[in-house]
C-alpha cells in the first residue's frame, strides 16, 4: 500500500527514485510522482496517473534532475486517483512531502490552515502535512525542527519523506505506524518503504522505530526518537540481492513465486529440525518456559494469513491437544474479550507491517495476554520487533499481491509450533517423528504437485466465460478451499466463495447450475466418503465439477466431473500440497481473463493502514 523512495547523493537521484518506484509496484498503487531539488534550487516535479511507466514517460519529456529528491506510489484513500491527488505535494514552491498512512485529524488541520490562507490543490489528507511543515519553517524553525513539530500535531499513521529548497542538502524522514527504512551508502543516503526498493544501491539498512525523525545529509545523519532524544539505530546488512526480486524467465511474479515454493519450504525448515526432532530454540531462547506455560493459542491475522491460522486450528486441536481460537485482526481489536493468562498470542503476517494485526497485538498485550509469537517473512519488521518470540518463514521476497509461498511457508511454521506445544500435551515421539518426516518430504511433494501445471492450464480455458465459482472442502481443507476462492477472486475477478462441503444443503445448492463451476479438494482422509456424497449432490443438480483428489480416493471422471489426481501425501501436510493446484488454477484463469496478475485492481500487497 503506497510506496516511498528518497535519496540524497552526489549524483543525479532521479533514476534511483524511478527504479525504486518500480520495485515497489507490487505494493499496489494508482498514481505516482517524483520531485527533486534541481541545480537552480527549485522543486522540479512530475506526476502521473496509472503505472510507473506513465511517470517514466512524463519524466522523459522533461529534464528533471537533482541530487536530492523524493518519490511516491499512491494507493487512493482520501481523494480519487488523479494527478492533483498524486504525491509529492508542495507548499508555496518551497517544501515537498511524500506520505504513507492516514492522518485522522486532517480535517481539523485543514480548517486551521485555510484560515491562515493556505490553498489546497488536492483532496488528500497528506496536503495538511506539507502546509504544517511550511508553517513551522515560516516561524523560523529549520526543516528538521519543523518536521519534528509537525509530527507532534498529527494523529494517525505516517511515514514521511521531506525536502525543502531552503535547505537543499537535507532529506528528512519520519515514521509512526507505517514502515520506513534508511539505506546507507558511501557519501549518500536513501529512504524507502521496503528494503527491496533500494537493493540496487545498497545492502545496508537502518530500521526506524515508531516516533523516530531522521535528518540525512551527504556527510552523515542523525536520528531523534519520539521524545526528542538523539539516538543511534543499528545498521543491518540485508541478505537479499537485487536479483531476488527480478522476474527471470517467468512471465509474472506470482508464477515465479508459485514455483519457488519447494525451495522456500527447504529454507524454512533448514536448521530447525535435527534427525526426527524439532529444535525448539528456533523460536527463541525464551521459548521453552513460555511454551511450558501455554495452555491455549490465540491466532490473529488478516487475509491469506488468516486462512493459514484456520488450517492450524485443526492441527493444534487434533495433533497437539490445545484449544485454539483464530480471529481476523480487524475484528479482534474492536470487540470485548474474555482473556486467559495462559494464552500464547500468535500473529501471522507476510510483511510484518499489517496495521490491523499490529494493533490487535497491542490490544492483546493491553488485555494482559503477555506472551506473543509472530510468524513472519520480513526481519526487522514492526511485528517482529513487537513480538516476544519469532519464527521467520524464509520465503524470500514475495512481490505478487496474491500471496502464494508466504502462505505455504506460514503453514510450515505453524506445524513446527504445533509440534513444540504438542510435546507438552501428550504428543509422543513417534507422532513428532512422523510429522517431521512429512515436513521433510514437502519440497519433493510440491515439485510433484507443480507437474499439474500443464493440465490445469488446459482446464482453465473452461473458466473464460464464467463469473462465479464455488469451492468445497472438509476439515482442514475447508480453509484451503477458502484460500483457493480468495486467489481466484483476487486476480481473475471471478466471484468465488468457499463452503464446508457439508453445508451444501444449507444454502449453496441453490446456486449450483452448469454456469457455476464447483471446485472440490478431496484428499484421502476420514472425511472422504462424506465428501463423495457432497460431490454427488452437486452432480445431481447439473453442476460442473473439478475435483483435486488423492489417487486412492477412486473418484471416477464422468460427464461434468473432471478429476485431477494429486500425488498421495500424508494427511497432516495435505493442506499445504492441495493449496498448490488451487494457486495454479487461479493464475491460469487470470491469464485467460487478461487481468493484471501481479497487481490486481484495488488491492495492495501490504495493508499498512486501517
Amino acid at each position: 500500500m503506497c510506496g516511498i523512495v528518497g535519496a540524497i547523493a552526489n549524483r543525479d537521484v532521479t533514476p534511483i527514485l524511478l527504479e525504486g518506484l518500480r520495485r515497489l509496484e507490487y505494493r499496489g498503487y494508482d498514481s505516482s510522482g517524483v520531485v527533486v531539488i534541481d541545480s537552480d534550487q527549485h522543486l522540479s516535479r512530475a506526476r502521473a496517473v496509472g503505472k510507473v511507466e506513465e511517470l517514466d514517460r512524463a519524466l522523459s519529456a522533461t529534464s528533471i534532475s537533482g541530487h536530492n529528491g523524493i518519490a511516491h506510489t499512491r494507493w487512493a484513500t482520501h481523494g480519487k486517483p488523479t494527478q492533483s491527488n498524486a504525491h509529492p505535494h508542495i507548499c508555496r514552491k518551497m517544501v515537498a512531502v511524500v506520505h504513507n498512512g492516514i492522518i485522522e485529524n486532517h480535517e481539523a488541520l485543514r480548517s486551521k490552515q485555510m484560515d491562515k490562507g493556505y490553498e489546497f490543490t488536492s483532496q488528500t489528507d497528506t496536503e495538511v502535512i506539507v502546509h504544517q511543515i511550511y508553517d513551522y519553517v515560516d516561524l523560523g524553525k529549520n526543516i528538521f525542527e519543523a518536521v519534528q513539530a509537525t509530527v507532534a500535531d498529527l494523529e494517525g499513521a505516517y511515514s514521511l519523506g521531506v525536502v525543502s529548497v531552503h535547505e537543499p542538502d537535507r532529506l528528512i524522514t519520519a515514521r509512526r505506524g507505517s514502515p520506513l527504512v534508511i539505506g546507507v551508502g558511501e557519501g549518500e543516503y536513501f529512504i524507502a518503504s521496503d528494503v527491496a526498493a533500494l537493493l540496487p544501491v545498497t545492502k545496508r539498512f537502518i530500521f526506524l522505530e515508531d516516533g523516530d525523525v531522521a535528518e540525512l545529509r551527504r556527510d552523515g545523519m542523525s536520528i531523534v526518537d519520539a521524545g526528542g532524544k538523539v539516538v543511534e539505530r543499528p545498521i543491518k546488512t540485508s541478505s537479499l540481492n537485487a536479483d531476488s526480486v527480478e522476474l527471470g524467465d517467468y512471465r509474472h511474479y506470482m508464477q515465479k513465486e508459485i514455483f519457488e515454493q519447494a525451495r522456500a519450504m527447504a529454507d524454512t525448515l533448514e536448521g530447525r529440525i535435527s534427525g526426527d526432532r524439532l529444535l525448539e530454540k528456533t523460536f527463541g531462547h525464551q521459548a521453552s518456559p513460555i511454551f511450558d506455560s501455554t495452555k491455549q493459542v490465540q491466532i490473529i491475522a488478516c487475509g491469506t494469513s488468516y486462512h493459514a491460522g484456520l488450517v492450524a486450528r485443526y492441527w493444534f486441536e487434533s495433533l497437539a491437544g490445545l484449544p485454539c481460537q483464530v480471529e481476523v485482526a480487524s475484528e479482534f481489536r474492536y470487540r470485548k474479550h474474555v482473556t486467559a493468562d495462559d494464552s500464547l498470542v500468535v500473529t501471522i503476517s507476510q510483511s510484518g507491517e499489517t496495521a490491523d494485526t499490529l494493533a490487535a497485538l497491542a490490544e492483546a498485550k493491553r488485555l494482559g495476554m503477555d506472551h506473543s509469537l509472530t510468524i513472519c517473512n520480513v526481519p526487522e519488521s514492526s511485528l517482529v520487533r513487537a513480538s516476544e518470540l519469532v519464527l521467520m518463514t524464509h520465503a524470500g521476497p514475495e512481490v505478487g499481491v496474491a500471496s502464494t509461498k508466504a502462505f505455504t511457508t506460514q503453514l510450515v511454521g505453524l506445524m513446527l509450533l504445533v509440534i513444540a506445544l504438542g510435546r507438552r500435551h501428550g504428543m509422543n515421539a513417534d507422532t513428532e517423528a512422523r510429522l517431521i518426516t512429512e515436513l521433510r518430504s514437502l519440497p519433493v511433494r510440491i515439485e510433484q504437485a507443480l507437474l499439474l501445471d500443464g493440465k490445469i492450464s488446459e482446464i482453465a480455458e473452461q473458466f473464460a466465460d464464467k463469473h462465479h465459482a464455488l469451492f468445497l472442502g472438509r476439515g482442514a481443507h475447508y480453509p484451503v478451499a477458502m484460500e483457493g476462492a480468495l486467489k481466484l477472486k483476487e486476480i481473475s475477478y471471478i466471484h468465488a466463495e468457499a463452503y464446508p462441503a457439508g453445508e451444501l444443503k444449507h444454502g449453496p445448492l441453490a446456486l449450483v447450475d452448469a454456469k457455476m463451476p464447483v471446485i472440490a479438494v478431496a484428499p484421502n482422509n476420514d472425511l472422504l466418503e462424506k465428501l463423495k456424497s457432497n460431490i454427488q449432490e452437486v452432480r445431481a443438480r447439473g453442476g460442473q465439477l473439478l475435483v483435486f483428489a488423492d489417487p486412492a480416493a477412486e473418484i471416477a471422471e464422468e460427464d461434468g466431473l473432471q478429476v485431477l489426481e494429486v500425488a498421495a501425501v500424508g494427511d497432516s501436510i495435505a493442506p499445504i500440497i492441495y493449496t498448490i493446484p488451487l494457486q495454479l488454477l487461479a493464475y491460469h484463469v487470470a491469464l485467460i481473463k487478461g487481468t493484471d496478475v501481479d497487481k490486481p485492481r484495488n488491492l495492495a500487497k501490504s495493508v499498512t493502514v486501517e
